[in-house]
């Protein structure tokens, strides 16, 4: 089992430094919810490694990392209690070698990268910095059929880390000199990089942003798709999570996609609305597709086909509904 003093530290980080994942963290079953703080710890601690190294040498950030690395996969001993713990989660739900390499991997490319040419390449730092998350995620949650859901959870945790780099662009550039947004979408608005520098909301930086925000919201739909696919008492944690890093999108839109002069910020009070009207649509319909519709900012949108996945997002719309209807008429009957 894991330790108590692990749990404890994990839930103290997540709390001081995920506050929107803490509160739908709080939701999930005690067993996984232990579990979660643990994960969330484990992938703040390795972050911050590469976030928080202002005059640090590369070169002691890697060593760092890879030190990490060697007490996450139980190669070296440690005295951190986030990282035995998170050593002794991995073989307790027998998370993958290959998912803690890939995430520690994208860390290291944080330590030198900055630009991303392509959304292509920006998705394959996510399968480590993204992806690899949800899979853990999904790994400690146990679901009966992995297989199915793990392509869900995948689209999801890029999902979560596309809305976070549209929300932090100001503070990416201030703090970390780094820009997550596609250099190609920016090319194709006219969005300079001394724009952005500036701090100046052009009409093509609102543009380039509503291309991403489309895409990212493909990506909601794909993994939310996937949730009926975990454990019954995880659903809807998990659904309460996607609704409200959506959220994000309402806000950047309601101020006109200007996240340049600050960084936009959920009030404690809409996420607690969010969470009670997400509880209420679940109360009568056990579909997580068609809650999401009815309470999330992200539309579903006729045709909408995004060009990076190729699916219509509206395909299924009938099976939900009819579905939806008919958990509706079964809790009233």
């Amino acid at each position: 089992m894991v330790s108590d003093d692990g749990v404890a530290r994990g839930k103290e980080i997540q709390r001081r430094t995920g506050k929107t994942f803490h509160l739908a963290t709080r939701l999930l079953p005690a067993r996984v919810r232990e579990a979660t703080y643990v994960l969330y710890a484990f992938f703040r601690v390795a972050d911050e490694v590469v976030d928080d190294a202002e005059g640090v040498p590369p070169a002691e950030q890697r060593t760092e990392l890879e030190r990490l690395r060697a007490a996450a996969l139980g190669e070296e001993s440690t005295d951190d209690p986030v990282l035995a713990a998170f050593a002794e989660l991995r073989e307790t739900y027998d998370i993958p070698d290959a998912d803690v390499n890939t995430f520690v991997d994208a860390m290291l490319t944080d330590v030198t990268k900055s630009r991303y040419e392509t959304f292509a390449e920006l998705r394959a730092y996510m399968d480590g910095s993204a992806a690899a998350v949800g899979r853990m995620m999904t790994a400690v949650m146990e679901p009966e059929e992995p297989e199915r859901a793990l392509p869900h959870a995948t689209a999801l945790g890029e999902a979560f880390q596309l809305s976070n780099f549209l929300r932090d662009v100001r503070e990416d550039i201030v703090e970390r000199d780094r820009i997550y947004l596609p250099r190609e979408t920016l090319d194709e608005y006219g969005v300079r990089e001394a724009d952005l520098r500036n701090f100046e909301v052009t009409e093509g930086f609102r543009e380039a942003m509503e291309r991403e925000l489309r895409r990212t919201e493909a990506l909601y739909r794909e993994g939310v798709a996937g949730i009926e696919y975990l454990p019954k008492d995880c659903q809807f944690p998990v659904l309460v999570a996607a609704v409200l890093y959506a959220d994000h999108h309402r806000l950047i839109r309601e101020r006109d996609y200007d996240v340049l002069s600050e960084t936009p910020s959920i009030a404690t009070t809409r996420k607690l609305a969010l969470v009670a009207r997400t509880r209420w649509h679940w109360l009568w319909n056990h579909d997580p597709e068609t809650v999401f519709l009815r309470v999330s900012c992200v539309p579903e949108v006729p045709g909408d086909v995004d060009p990076d996945h190729g699916r219509d997002p509206n395909r299924g719309v009938g099976r939900r509904l009819l579905r939806g209807a008919v958990e509706g008429l079964r809790r009233l009957t």
